[in-house]
């Protein structure tokens, strides 16, 4: 179980749906192990004077509460029969409804419990978008959806007891466009390769807080993985579990390649969009992966220019990528030793990871075949900002072709160095991700 010490953004989140929900239960979604569970447990024992928990994976006799009538009545009533020591204090107790994809009729039920509003349910689950075929209704309109991913680095920071003054620090270094006193930088410098290494599950986290040691973090994580194998084996149907597992045994090899675009032939001689187009579908839904779509033309808006058939695949966790490379190559990122082309890859896949957990919608740029790429491009006041990502401090050339062609607004380059500003183009040390 995840300890009180790690500070969760999510909470403050679940707090203001309380105070702004109208009739609404709240959805939230999100990989194995992230730590749902415990937030939402941790905010209905805080917050409200009744909690009720229901885990339709543990105890599967309880989906028999949601047949039959959906009447919220007799719901309550079937929660009095099949749960023990129900409170129920109207307007003051959270109903908390885990593992939802394994009782479609529960998800249905939402929209007559938000309806209702006597007391607030939230709803979690990790593979929701697996069961849509078995929904007899979706309760569009009466749930809000809110995803969940394991620690930002913010939230890591937070965990190694980096506070808000030092972090408003740092942040002012980035708002004054100034560079970072040098042992500052080399801080925090440290702190992002470690997260390199034992990236934000809460389990691997907490390791690493209390032993400080990364084999232990990699002997978490390899758990975690195995988790993950026994849900495709649980979930997946018998034809597809092995080419999920073999896609996203992939990705460390699609990442390792100087373009790092999802290829089918990588995952197999054989392979190609047909035969493993559904099994990519699978680990998204899953919440284990998200696609990284190319733009034809980098203008706004994005999305008018997507070529879907181009995409690069990411890792919704750094450190369970870095496990899948090995322990001795998280050791080398930890000792900043790591040389090659998976190292820029990994470090791809470490800015989306920091991007896409503060909710970036994010493309990039591959001009046709020749060699300019731009890594990232996201949409900002009706413009485009275009992000290069450098493990050390490289030319850009690919950026500076499209500032000279685009002239967007700003552009970053983020790398190991310090602060920098040349017109329009600002380099931010990679930890600044978090501030933009």
């Amino acid at each position: 179980m995840v300890p009180d010490m790690l500070r969760r953004k999510i909470y403050d989140t679940l707090l203001q749906w309380r105070r702004n929900k109208s009739k609404e239960c709240l959805l939230v979604k999100g990989a194995r192990q992230v730590g749902k569970t415990f937030i939402i447990e941790k905010y209905g024992r805080e917050q409200y004077a009744s909690y009720i928990y229901i885990n339709f994976y543990k105890n599967p006799e309880h989906k028999a509460i949601f047949e039959g009538s959906l009447e919220p009545g007799e719901i309550y009533k079937k929660i009095s029969l099949y749960v023990r020591d129900v409170v129920f204090v109207p307007h003051d107790t959270l109903i908390f409804l885990d593992e939802i994809q394994d009782c479609s009729n529960a998800r249905t039920a939402l929209k007559f419990l938000a309806i209702d509003d006597l007391y607030d349910v939230i709803a979690s689950g990790s593979l929701l978008g697996l069961h849509y075929k078995e929904m007899v209704s979706i309760p569009v309109g009466y749930e809000r959806t809110l995803e969940m991913y394991s620690l930002d680095f913010e939230e890591f920071l937070w965990a190694m007891g980096k506070g808000e003054e030092a972090i408003g620090a740092l942040r002012g270094y980035f708002q004054r466009r100034e560079k970072v006193e040098p042992g500052i930088h080399e801080q925090f410098i440290g702190l992002l390769r470690e997260y390199l290494a034992v990236g934000g599950m809460p389990e691997a986290v907490n390791t690493f807080l209390r032993s400080s040691n990364f084999q232990e973090v990699y002997a978490t994580q390899k758990k975690i993985m195995e988790s993950y194998q026994e849900d495709i084996k649980h979930y997946a149907s018998t034809p597809m579990r092995q080419k999920i597992a073999d896609c996203y045994q992939s990705i460390p090899r699609q990442l390792a390649k100087e373009y790092t675009k999802f290829q089918y032939k990588v995952v197999s001689k054989e392979g190609n969009a047909r035969r493993y187009e559904n099994c990519l579908n699978w680990l998204a839904d899953a919440g284990m992966i998200k696609m990284c779509v190319n733009v034809s033309t980098p203008l706004f808006p994005l999305v008018a220019y997507e070529k879907p058939d181009q995409f690069k695949v990411y890792v919704t966790d750094i450190g369970l990528l870095t496990s899948l490379y090995g322990y001795e190559t998280q050791a080398a990122l930890v000792k900043d030793t790591l040389k090659g082309p998976a190292k820029g890859g990994i470090y791809e896949n470490l800015v989306f990871d920091m991007l896409i957990k503060r909710d970036f919608s994010l493309n990039y740029f591959k001009n046709g075949n020749s060699t300019q790429e731009i890594e990232f491009l996201y949409t900002r006041e009706g413009g485009v900002v275009p992000i290069e990502v450098k493990p050390k401090n490289g030319a850009t050339l690919s950026l500076n072709r499209f500032m000279e062609e685009y002239e967007p607004a700003v552009a970053y380059k983020l790398v190991s160095g310090n602060v920098g500003v040349s017109g329009t183009k600002v380099t931010l040390p990679l930890y600044m991700a978090i501030f933009l």
